[in-house]
């Protein structure tokens, strides 16, 4: 049977194939839209599982808040080529349209969900993975729920985006906050809310790094006192590289690597503990001010003002605080 232009627009329009695809489905199918459609659903499959190692990270990011439940999803591809594809974007949308209406609050739950043609999300996706020929999967999928949510489509790009929740209406303060979100990156609401195997992990590396510059010190110090610039002998590598330039001799590079670990040595076993402790709970503060969002320096106040988010908050309204936040990005930060 004769495969028409009119039949490959149609079963194009069915699947979102290309038309060479449709032709070529149309021609093994005999000319038979359903069997054409399962062809190009099967190819699709294959191709998906074809590029699962591969890795997706451009895409979609889209939120919305429906009379207090809101949520925020991720469909995630290769190329943004393919991520700023209306058709890609409207699918997203439809997604996230689907998981609203049905208040899914899981990732698995919002697969299940019935979209167009029947598909479930899961299989949707899949087929249009074989369609435009991309690994694609879906991720960043968050919640939240009752009154006063703010969500925030950083500068509309589906790149990135934010929900936050107050304890009062106020959508002006709820919308810069979630600015702020999107800006500074928070890792926790405030301290109580950073989970404890954070907090032991940053507290180690506290202390680590505080130890290194302890007794990088105590080296500079010693190197000084020789005559050598501790820049040009910060490490083996620059040490060699330095010497080669001309900029060591020999002799103070052979100094250089003695004072290096004999000091350290010496420095390491002398350290006072308790100053290494209060150097570290310093590094601390430092962490939960960057990091929980109340503590955080609001970005979006008046020109000038040094204030953190908790501290705004009050002024727009005595009181006013955050419930919860929600973040997703598809780039690494």
């Amino acid at each position: 049977m004769a495969v028409t232009i009119e039949d490959i627009k149609k079963l194009r329009a069915m699947t979102g194939a290309g038309m060479k695809d449709c032709k070529k489905a149309l021609a093994e199918a005999d000319g038979d839209i359903n069997k054409a459609v399962e062809l190009v659903r099967e190819r699709g499959l294959a191709i998906a599982a074809k590029r699962s190692d591969r890795t997706t990270s451009n895409g979609c990011v889209l939120v919305k808040n429906v009379n207090g439940f809101a949520a925020m999803i991720a469909l995630k591809c290769e190329t943004d080529f393919v991520a700023n594809g209306a058709d890609y974007v409207a699918l997203t949308q439809e997604i996230l349209d689907a998981a609203i209406a049905a208040k899914a609050h899981t990732l698995d739950e919002v697969k299940e969900l019935k979209i167009s043609e029947g598909l479930t999300v899961a299989e949707a996706v899949t087929r249009r993975s074989g369609v435009v020929g991309e690994k694609m999967e879906l991720d960043g999928y968050n919640v939240l729920e009752g009154d006063n949510i703010s969500v925030y489509d950083h500068m509309r790009r589906h790149t990135l985006a934010t929900m936050v929740k107050l304890s009062a209406p106020n959508e002006e303060a709820g919308y810069k906050v979630a600015m702020q979100v999107a800006a500074m990156k928070p890792v926790a609401l405030d301290e109580a809310s950073v989970p404890q195997s954070v907090k032991d992990e940053e507290l180690r590396i506290a202390i680590e790094k505080t130890k290194e510059e302890q007794i990088e010190r105590q080296v500079n110090v010693a190197l000084k006192k020789a005559g050598i610039n501790a820049n040009l002998v910060d490490s083996d590598d620059h040490i060699a590289s330095n010497g080669a330039k001309g900029w060591l001799t020999q002799e103070e590079a052979d100094k250089a690597q003695q004072i290096r670990k004999e000091v350290s040595v010496t420095a390491a076993a002398n350290l006072k503990e308790q100053m290494i402790q209060n150097i570290a709970k310093g590094r601390m503060a430092k962490f939960f001010k960057e990091n929980c969002l109340v503590d955080q320096e609001f970005q979006f106040g008046d020109e000038g003002a040094k204030e953190s988010v908790k501290e705004w908050l009050n002024k727009q309204e005595k009181g006013l605080t955050i419930v919860d936040f929600k973040r997703f990005s598809l780039s690494a930060d």
